[in-house]
């Protein structure tokens, strides 16, 4: 029995297939396959032919079995119509889509919502807004991409306990892709329901799932860990047939030739290589297609020029980074431009001592002699290399930039990260040093350091050095400026405390929260951080967009115990339109983590602006405060504090932590308590009615009314209770 089994479930499991055989005539295309999903996602891959899909249509009815058995929560399956199998709470995504050409966007999914689910058409408009704006399209006028993401959301609504899904990428644009993955890892996380996905994705297949089947003619050949699989390139060819075909033995290293500037020594691997890179399915497939013939796809067969992995004078090429217990420095950048630059700054940092990797991100597909070359880091892109070396410049650069953060995110050892680089180079390698966790040293120099850096920074904590000069060669001012950052990342790693050192400061600090705040909610943050600054490190965030942010990005590192969101007033700016905006991840990092979340509507009753005269002009009767001459103020309406509400409950909802959301009746900043400018109990009440109506209550998820103003004594006491409440007694410090 090949099982996707968690130890810590009890009872029947979700899936279970055991000795499944399926004909197709004289034709054995399901051969004893035997298969267990006891919770959470399970992946199945393999290669066009192997039974995938008809595994899939077999669970659903679609297909009938000769024997074997399938159960669902210990429910046989086989025997029963499609429609019954449906009833009893299994999704099905199809491969094709199998839309109706007439009905639009919306008619599609009324026609299957069901009232009080956890899937709603508002959260399916949320989670792909491309949906939202073709919503009175029809089947017809949409996309590939589009007809896909429809298809997966006509199966969310119908709120399975198990989803199956056939092929869920297919046909996505990369930005797609990473929105359907990281729905797949939320519904993981929030355990609304088992998934089981047929993606010949590997990226995909392996970012969502702990363990991953292989099938392999007719049956399930193994099961395999998702990071072996992921790392395993032979592996995957061999089995998968990714990357290039079985038949082809072309060398993917060439011969060594004598030394280079990396002091490499002959007989070692080095040099150009080149390889033919096959598409099995020149041409989008479908469900009618024919096998392509092999003179065909060799035909079709690109040919790349690849350096291979390299050694540095400190140690051969490593996969992973460094031996156990090592850690080094990373040094990355577009070497094919800029490699004299990195080279450089590599060699100072080399020479305090510290272990340096380079890491080529070059989209040319030259030689660059790097440890970690391009090809190695584009492999990680979800459509493989062919996601980054696609001939447009363009194209190319938003792949690698994507396959870049994606390698950093499965990458242990990094002891920090340095780089330099136009905006291009910037934009390449600021997502990767954001994945990475606050505290880890990432200096960026930059041309683009002079005006507005926040797209690149984010909310963490990235050092930008304004390279003054363009980064274009060694001069009297690029040498300088470069040797400033190397110098200050080997002071900076120089400084960080040992595995010892930080293990023994974790057992004596005390566990830090996460605090939001505004100038209009001061009084009750310093009230809450008086109470609780002797059990907690109490780390207050200004409520200014950049703040949540960087509240988040601590807690994703999990440099954070739990929050105490008092003041969530970007979520105003980011719906209305005003300048201090949240992203569309607010609460993204209390959904992912289950930390302890306790939040209010601080400050919801304003959208901030700039000077008066920057507001635009749809705004000019709305009702204002000019807080000072370059901050102005505007109360918020009914409806607006209406949606504002809904989209905060339905993140709310998506927590699965202990959650306790406190609305204060008397008041939700300074201004709005009676007598001042923003008062307003109507607009209060539709906000804490929509939020009260959007949240789905739960012993671990309440809404509570306090009759106070939020600055109030009487509302701290209640927050501060409710922080009690929930929190592990171990993780309090004395």
């Amino acid at each position: 029995m090949i099982e996707g089994r968690d130890p810590r479930t009890t009872g029947p499991a979700a899936l279970e297939v055991r000795g499944l055989n399926v004909y197709y005539g004289a034709s054995h295309a399901l051969q004893g396959v035997d298969l267990r999903l006891d919770r959470g996602v399970l992946s199945v891959v393999g290669r066009n032919g192997m039974g995938k899909t008809t595994l899939c249509k077999t669970i659903m009815g679609l297909v009938p079995a000769a024997s074997g058995s399938v159960n669902f929560v210990g429910q046989p399956l086989l025997g029963r119509p499609s429609a019954d199998i449906a009833r009893m709470g299994i999704g099905y995504v199809p491969q094709g889509r199998r839309l109706w050409r007439s009905l639009t966007v919306d008619e599609h999914l009324k026609m299957v919502e069901q009232k009080g689910g956890a899937w709603s058409s508002e959260r399916i408009y949320s989670t792909f807004p491309r949906l939202a704006e073709r919503r009175r399209n029809g089947g017809a006028q949409l996309s590939g991409g589009e007809q896909q993401m429809l298809a997966i959301a006509r199966a969310l609504l119908a709120n399975p306990r198990l989803l199956i899904m056939d092929e869920p990428t297919e046909g996505l644009a990369p930005v797609i892709v990473a929105q359907v993955e990281e729905m797949l890892l939320q519904l993981a996380d929030e355990g609304e329901m088992d998934v089981l996905v047929i993606e010949q994705n590997i990226g995909v297949a392996c970012a969502v799932a702990d363990r991953v089947a292989i099938m392999v003619n007719g049956q399930i050949n193994r099961m395999v860990p998702a990071g072996e699989l992921a790392a395993d390139r032979d592996l995957q060819q061999r089995l998968l047939g990714v990357g290039r075909h079985a038949h082809d033995d072309t060398p993917e290293i060439a011969e060594a030739a004598k030394g280079d500037e990396t002091g490499l020594v002959a007989g070692q691997p080095q040099g150009p290589a080149s390889t033919k890179v096959y598409m099995s399915n020149p041409k989008l497939p479908t469900r009618w297609s024919q096998p392509v013939p092999v003179p065909q796809i060799e035909r079709a067969a690109r040919v790349i020029t690849t350096g291979a992995p390299t050694a540095s004078g400190v140690q051969a090429e490593l996969r992973p980074l460094s031996a156990r217990g090592e850690q080094v420095v990373l040094v990355a950048g577009t070497l094919d431009t800029k490699g004299t630059e990195l080279r450089y700054m590599r060699d100072i940092v080399r020479a305090a001592g510290l272990p340096v990797r380079m890491v080529d991100l070059s989209t040319s597909g030259s030689h660059s002699g790097a440890e970690i070359p391009a090809h190695q880091v584009a492999a990680f892109h979800p459509r493989g290399a062919a996601g980054v070396f696609t001939g447009d410049r363009g194209q190319s650069v938003a792949g690698m930039t994507e396959a870049f953060r994606r390698w950093m995110l499965r990458q242990e050892g990094v002891l920090g990260i340095l780089s330099a680089g136009g905006s291009g180079g910037t934009a390449i390698v600021s997502p990767a040093m954001r994945a990475l966790p606050v505290g880890i040293p990432k200096i960026m120099v930059s041309t683009v350091v002079a005006g507005d850096v926040a797209q690149y920074v984010g909310g963490s904590d990235i050092m930008m050095f304004h390279s003054v000069a363009d980064v274009q060669g060694l001069n009297s001012i690029t040498e300088r400026v470069l040797a400033n950052a190397a110098h200050a990342m080997a002071g900076m790693v120089a400084q960080m405390p040992g595995a010892e050192e930080r293990e023994a400061r974790r057992k004596l600090a005390r566990p830090a929260l996460g605090v939001t705040m505004f100038g209009v909610t001061t009084p009750a943050v310093q009230a809450i951080t008086r109470e609780l600054e002797a059990e907690y490190d109490c780390l207050v965030f200004h409520a200014t967009g950049a703040g949540g942010r960087a509240m988040e990005s601590l807690a994703d590192s999990r440099l954070l115990a739990g929050f105490i969101d008092l003041t969530t007033t970007e979520v105003a700016d980011m719906l209305v339109g005003g300048v201090f905006a949240a992203d569309k991840d607010r609460f993204g990092a209390a959904i992912r983590t289950g930390l302890p979340y306790v939040g209010s509507v601080g400050a919801l009753d304003m959208v901030n602006f700039g000077p008066r005269e920057t507001v635009p002009e749809k705004f000019r009767n709305r009702k204002f405060v000019i807080h000072n001459p370059n901050v102005t103020l505007m109360r918020t309406t009914r409806d607006e504090n209406r949606a504002i509400g809904e989209w905060i409950g339905e993140r709310l909802n998506a927590m699965n932590g202990a959650v306790r959301f406190l609305l204060p009746e008397g008041g939700v900043s300074m201004l709005d308590a009676p007598g001042q400018p923003f008062h307003d109990p109507e607009a209060d009440r539709a906000l804490f009615e929509a939020i009260e109506k959007t949240v789905r209550k739960t012993p671990q998820r309440t809404v509570e009314r306090v009759n106070a103003n939020i600055n109030d004594p009487k509302f701290v006491e209640a927050v501060v209770a409710s922080f009690r409440s929930i929190m592990p007694k171990q993780q309090r410090r004395a």
